[in-house]
């Protein structure tokens, strides 16, 4: 049995049980999130 893991649905996991944990990580995970997509947007996924 093959079994993948995706990193989106890990990463999204990870941060809900932080902003669970730490309400005020939320700026930081949002600001974090929008500059990740922002550069990947930009350079249209060619890193």
């Amino acid at each position: 049995m093959n079994m993948t893991i995706s990193l989106a649905p890990l990463i999204a996991l990870i941060a809900g049980v932080l902003i669970l944990a730490m309400p005020r990580l939320l700026n930081y995970i949002v600001a974090l999130y929008l500059i990740i997509i922002g550069v990947i947007g930009l350079f249209g996924g060619h890193l």
